[in-house]
């Protein structure tokens, strides 16, 4: 029985269920006075307790996907990389490029097939998403995730076109089935562009948890789990190794929600030269440690200076500004970093941009964020260039050279005009 399936999700509920019966009828039996009586009864409540326990999360971790096996609860992951296998579509399309180094293989459909609202029908017409796991070849890591491919990817004007990437990140604990379900991602994506609101982009959902249970947020841990590295370097490599996508940094943006948000930020800010646009639903400004995260920093000398270094105000006021672009979405009222978030625009300064969807009411929960979403990826689509480089010319007799789109970022107004009402700009 898988740690997501229904299965295991009834059997928990069916064991608590007996469990619940069998103290109600062994109860009498443990009224006696005496040493044994009263071990008995605190068996049979603590037994009882932990079966309810046990079948309330896993009916949570079930609906919201936390931890996708047995393995990831107990920290068990996989680290080594496998080959892979390139799969074709129904329609005949091929859904990845000869992947270089094993960097990207197809995963599983287990929870993609739990995910309403996805693009069905021809690749060509409605677009695609795609299970995959991604090989960090510096790292080892592997991580599970999902691309979303516009269905300009599958057309033949475009056969040779790269595309402008956005990868999106799940908060702590969290998964890219939150991603794709809860926040839809790829869904709101699809729509946008579908109405001329976004230029065809390619999408990817990838969780920053690389070590789970442990929460590294986006930090290189000394010793430890090397997360910044494997999103920063690993990531795009791989990526850009099995998927048309632009390769200068201009056409790559990240986005996220809570810890994923701020990692959005520390990803874009300290690697400018691999993401310039940030989108950060609900971030925080610094990473520090907690019960969830353990020691990110080490110890020694070296310690300040890795701290400070994934403080944002602090680099705001002690080192060069890096040329991006951000946008920081928090509520005025039933969201505690409202301050934070106001100290953190003040201080942004040329040449970086910040913008901000500021509502006046929402929660730290999908609801607020999904309302967030589509001036979020508009705003991003502003930002990112449409790639002019294209990919290497077949030299194939009847090979169709793809049709390339007008330069420029997109149908949305250019960087220095007047915002949407639902973002403000701030220079």
């Amino acid at each position: 029985m898988g740690l997501t399936s229904e299965t295991t999700v009834y059997v928990t509920a069916a064991l608590a269920a007996v469990c619940v019966g069998l103290l109600v009828w062994l109860w009498p039996r443990f009224a006696a006075r005496g040493l044994r009586q009263v071990l008995g009864r605190l068996a049979a409540i603590g037994v009882t307790q932990a079966v309810i326990i046990a079948a309330f999360a896993c009916w949570l971790n079930s609906s919201y996907q936390f931890f996708g096996s047995w393995g990831e609860l107990f920290g068990h992951v996989e680290t080594a990389p496998v080959g892979v296998t390139q799969a074709s579509g129904g329609d005949g399309t091929v859904t990845g490029v000869a992947v270089k180094g094993a960097l990207v293989q197809p995963g599983s459909d287990e929870q993609l097939s739990r995910v309403s609202g996805l693009p069905s029908g021809p690749a060509s017409v409605n677009g695609r998403v795609e299970s995959v796991k991604v090989i960090g070849r510096r790292t080892g890591v592997v991580d599970p995730a999902f691309v979303y491919l516009p269905p300009q990817y599958f057309q033949k004007a475009y056969r040779r076109q790269r595309f402008p990437v956005i990868v999106a990140l799940s908060g702590y604990p969290g998964s890219i089935f939150n991603l794709a379900q809860y926040l839809r991602v790829s869904q709101t994506a699809g729509q946008l562009q579908k109405s001329g609101q976004m230029q065809p982009t390619v999408l990817v959902m990838i969780r920053p948890t690389i070590a789970p249970p442990r929460d590294t947020e986006c930090v290189n841990v000394p010793g430890g789990p090397q997360t910044e590295t494997f999103l920063a370097k690993d990531l795009p490599d791989a990526l850009k190794s099995a998927y048309r996508v632009g390769h200068d940094a201009s056409a790559w943006g990240v986005m996220g929600y809570s810890s994923g948000a701020s990692c959005a930020l520390q990803l874009t800010m300290r690697n400018p030269h691999v993401y310039t646009t940030a989108g950060a639903l609900s971030p925080d400004y610094r990473v520090k440690d907690d019960p969830t995260t353990g020691n990110l920093f080490g110890s020694g000398l070296g310690r300040v200076n890795r701290v400070n270094g994934h403080d944002l105000m602090w680099r705001l006021k002690h080192l060069p500004v890096p040329q991006v672009s951000v946008l920081v979405a928090e509520s005025k009222h039933g969201e505690r970093g409202y301050p934070q978030t106001q100290a953190f625009i003040r201080a942004v300064r040329a040449p970086m941009r910040v913008a901000s969807i500021l509502p006046e009411h929402g929660s730290h929960n999908f609801p607020t964020w999904v309302r967030e979403l589509p001036a979020t990826l508009k705003w991003m689509n502003q930002q990112l260039t449409f790639p002019q480089d294209v990919v290497p010319r077949h030299h194939k007799k009847g090979t169709v050279e793809a049709a390339r789109p007008k330069p420029g970022r997109g149908t949305l107004r250019a960087e220095g005009t007047e915002p949407t009402p639902t973002a403000t700009r701030h220079k």
